[in-house]
């Protein structure tokens, strides 16, 4: 299991994430570090032309598929199987494995994959769009040019590579990403995901939509209390997303109008680049002939059910990583460790075997988007399939999508 973490492509290291338990489930576990910030998605011009032959921009990416060729070499000899990798990743790094399920360079690197929360880039392009090589060009140029730097040629690629790594990445934290890319104006310099040409030669939901892609088989989800990325202020604001079927969505989301602000942004804002997103790659995952899980985490630790609606993101980690304390400490509860062990027994008998099925736990069916009115859920008071709650949100959701 080669794990790939998350952070916004601008902030993350293996050491955050501890995979000892896994490991003990009689798995490899395997982590790597890769390149975040501008270090990591940077498309200076001069980049190309000092070496046309290279890979250029997705710079974190390509640490990624380095390490996923050190896999392919290496694994036998610390007793793993090159022909039975699973990637797995959250949020950045969700987005990262769906990155690799649509590279051609990533063929074959790999033989299933888990995407927990995925996002940047996410299976909707309109959602979290991808940059262009000439946008990351030219956000480059911008960056060169507010540090004084003139010109696109050696001369400034070598005043680029005299400023400290830590002033490269000073004003690129994962949280202003994240503020940022509601608003389209990313950090000067920093693409995130960028269309290159050789890594990525199309959108993800292109790819799926054509079948082009690395065909494994999958289990993707989101958590009850997601991440949403928008750039609103007001309910007004928020429903102005709907376009002309703004009405629709009020009946959904604030039938009364008793619906908090800060509430409503929470639910639309989420469905709108996770939820809806990660149950569409389930669908475009099924229609090209691959078997798929999608699953909802709604698990809260005991200790932070009164503050806590629902999980937020990120917070699912601990438990497909069977290591519930990480969140409560010495808090943790016997139902902490049992969900633990539950959520991380799917994780790796689906890394073994490609289903995530087996030892007695509640049946974990295939997703079939015919009956898409019932989701696999991981919650305070068990886990099974059961109705999904917000169907018809993100039914609507996905037919604003399909109209764009």
């Amino acid at each position: 299991m080669v794990w790939i973490y998350g952070g916004a492509l601008a902030h993350g290291n293996t050491a955050m994430y501890l995979g000892n338990e896994l490991a003990r489930q009689g798995v490899v576990m395997v982590s790597m570090n890769y390149r975040v910030g501008r270090l990591g998605f940077f498309a200076f011009p001069e980049l190309e032309h000092e070496a046309a032959d290279d890979l250029q921009g997705n710079y974190g990416y390509y640490d990624q598929l380095a390490a996923l060729k050190w896999v392919q070499a290496n694994v036998a000899a610390f007793g793993g199987d090159p022909k039975q990798v699973t990637i797995f990743g959250e949020s950045a790094g969700g987005g990262s494995v769906m990155a690799h399920l649509v590279s051609p360079l990533s063929k074959g690197l790999f033989a299933r994959a888990i995407l927990q929360s995925p996002g940047v880039p996410t299976a909707r392009a309109a959602s979290l769009p991808l940059s262009t090589m000439a946008a990351a060009s030219d956000t480059a140029v911008a960056y060169a040019k507010s540090l004084g730097i003139a010109g696109t040629g050696p001369d400034a690629l070598k005043a680029l590579r005299a400023i400290s790594a830590e002033d490269l990445v000073s004003d690129v934290s994962s949280q202003q990403v994240v503020v940022d890319l509601g608003t389209g104006k990313l950090p000067l310099g920093f693409p995130t995901s960028i269309l290159d040409g050789k890594f990525l030669t199309q959108t993800p939901d292109a790819a799926f939509s054509s079948g082009n892609w690395n065909k494994v088989p999958v289990l993707v989800g989101a958590n009850t209390r997601d991440l949403g990325v928008g750039a609103v202020k007001t309910k007004a604001d928020i429903f102005a997303l709907f376009g002309d079927k703004a009405d629709a969505a009020r009946k959904l989301y604030d039938p009364d109008g008793s619906v908090s602000f800060d509430e409503l942004k929470q639910q639309v804002l989420a469905d709108k680049t996770l939820v809806e997103p990660a149950r569409h790659l389930a669908d475009e995952v099924t229609a090209s002939g691959e078997s798929v899980w999608l699953y909802r985490f709604g698990y809260v630790a005991t200790a932070q059910r009164a503050q806590l609606p629902g999980t937020l993101h990120g917070f699912e980690i601990p438990y497909t990583m069977d290591l519930p304390a990480a969140i409560v400490g010495n808090k943790v509860t016997a139902d902490d460790i049992k969900m633990g062990a539950l959520a991380s027994a799917y994780w790796v008998s689906f890394a073994k075997s490609g289903d995530p099925n087996g030892r007695g736990r509640p049946q974990w069916p295939k997703y079939d988007p015919k009956a898409n009115d019932k989701v696999f859920t991981f919650g305070n008071d068990g886990s099974g399939l059961t109705p999904d709650p917000l169907k018809a949100r993100l039914d609507l959701w996905a037919s604003i999508y399909g109209g764009m």
